[in-house]
C-alpha cells in the first residue's frame, strides 16, 4: 500500500508545523513566558491537583471555567468556549465552515498554524501580502473578496512573527466589508496594552481568540474562542468532548486566583522587551522592528542562516525566519530574562558582516 494513495495531496506535500526539542540551551525561539512559577506557587497548584479523582472524566463543558474567564474577558459565558490550545480552536473554525466558504484568508506573513490548519481540513488558502510597515493592505484583501470569496480571515494582533499591531481602522474596514468572519487572534494582546475585544458589541461577524499560554501557562494548552452566543452554540457541536482535561481547568482557576502574580511577570517582559530593543538597535547590521508583544523581530544584513547556526553554538536558540521575499534574512527573538537577553546580545555582538558573509 502507498500511503501517497490515501492521504490527501495537500497534506502530503507539506511539511507542517515542527517544533525544535533541543535541551541545554537558551530557548529564545517559542515566544513562551520565561519566567519560572516560584516555589510557593507550584506547591499551592499541587494541592489542588491532590483534590482531583483521575479515574474520572473531567467537567465535558468546562462550565467553571467558562464562567470565570467569561468576568475575566468581560463577556457572557455562552458566548465563550475553551479549547486544548488555540490551534484546536483555529481548527474547529475551519471544520465548522467547511463546505460553506470558498477560501480561508490570511495575511503574509503571519502565524504559520492558520494556513497549516486550514489546509489539513480541506479549505483552500488564500494570502495577501502585508503592506507597509507589516500593516493590513485593505485594498489587496478586499479585492480578493470579489474573485474568490473568502469567509474566514484569519489576523494575529499583535502580529506573529512582526510583532506589530494592525492598525484599528483597517480591522474595522475589514470586518464592515468582510463577506464572512473575521477572527482577530490575541494570543499576544496583554503585551500590547490593547485589546479589540469591544467589537464585539458592535459586529456580529467578530470573533476572538485568546490564550495562556503566553502569560506563563504554556504546558497546560489552554485558548478560548471568544464570539456571538449563536455562533459559539454551533462551533461547541464541533468541540470534542473532554477536550480541556481536569489538570488544566484546575490549572486555569489557579491561574485567575493568583493572577496578579502573572500580571507582574507581564509587565516585567514589556520592560525587558523595550531594553533588548534598543540595544538591538545599536548593532549596525541590524534592522529591527518596534514590538507590541513578547518578541522581537529583525533583518540581518547577510545570510540569518549562518547568525543562527552562530547563535546556536553559543547555546542560543532563536527563529529563523530566513522566508524569501517576505522574510529575507530575518529572525525573531522571543524576550527572556535579564540575563538571558544580555546572554543572546553578547553572542549576537560577536558576530560580525565578515563572519556572516
Amino acid at each position: 500500500m502507498n500511503i501517497r494513495d490515501l492521504v490527501a495531496k495537500k497534506i502530503y506535500e507539506q511539511t507542517g508545523y515542527v517544533a525544535p526539542e533541543e535541551t541545554g540551551v537558551i530557548k529564545l525561539d517559542s515566544n513562551e513566558n520565561p519566567f519560572v512559577m516560584q516555589e510557593p506557587l507550584k506547591r499551592l497548584l499541587r494541592e489542588r491537583f491532590r483534590s482531583l479523582d483521575f479515574n474520572r472524566y473531567p467537567d465535558a463543558g468546562a462550565s467553571e471555567i467558562r464562567e470565570r474567564f467569561a468576568q475575566y474577558y468581560g463577556v457572557k459565558k455562552n458566548m465563550i468556549m475553551p479549547g486544548n490550545g488555540s490551534d484546536e480552536l483555529i481548527q474547529i473554525l475551519c471544520l465548522a465552515l467547511k463546505g460553506r466558504i470558498n477560501g480561508v484568508l490570511v495575511p503574509v506573513p503571519t502565524f504559520s498554524m492558520y494556513k497549516i490548519i486550514a489546509v489539513n481540513t480541506g479549505n483552500r488558502v488564500i494570502e495577501v501580502p502585508l503592506g507597509q510597515k507589516f500593516d493590513l493592505d485593505v485594498d489587496a484583501i478586499t479585492a480578493r473578496f470579489k474573485t474568490d470569496f473568502p469567509a474566514l480571515i484569519f489576523l494575529s494582533c499583535p502580529n506573529s512573527p512582526t510583532g506589530n499591531l494592525f492598525s484599528r481602522d483597517r480591522i474595522e474596514a475589514l470586518i464592515r466589508q468582510t463577506p464572512g468572519l473575521v477572527v482577530i487572534d490575541e494570543a499576544y494582546g496583554a503585551f500590547s496594552g490593547r485589546t479589540m475585544i469591544s467589537l464585539l458589541k458592535k459586529h456580529d461577524n467578530v470573533i476572538f481568540l485568546k490564550t495562556l499560554s503566553k502569560l506563563g501557562m504554556a504546558s497546560i494548552r489552554l485558548g478560548f474562542l471568544i464570539g456571538d452566543s449563536d455562533m459559539i452554540a454551533q462551533f461547541d457541536k464541533v468541540r470534542l468532548p473532554y477536550n480541556v482535561n481536569a489538570l488544566t481547568q484546575a490549572a486555569a482557576g489557579f491561574f485567575l486566583d493568583y493572577k496578579e502574580e502573572f500580571s507582574k511577570q507581564i509587565k516585567e517582559i514589556i520592560e525587558r522587551r523595550e531594553e533588548l530593543y534598543e540595544e538591538l538597535k545599536k548593532i549596525k547590521w541590524i534592522r529591527v522592528y518596534p514590538s507590541k508583544a513578547n518578541f522581537i523581530f529583525f533583518s540581518c544584513a547577510f545570510d540569518s542562516n549562518r547568525i543562527y547556526n552562530k547563535l546556536f553554538s553559543e547555546g542560543i536558540m532563536v527563529k529563523n525566519l530566513n522566508v524569501p521575499p517576505l522574510m529575507t534574512n530575518c529572525i525573531r527573538v522571543t524576550v527572556g530574562t535579564k540575563k538571558e537577553n544580555e546572554s543572546f546580545l553578547k553572542a549576537l555582538k560577536k558576530i560580525t558582516p565578515e563572519q556572516g558573509a
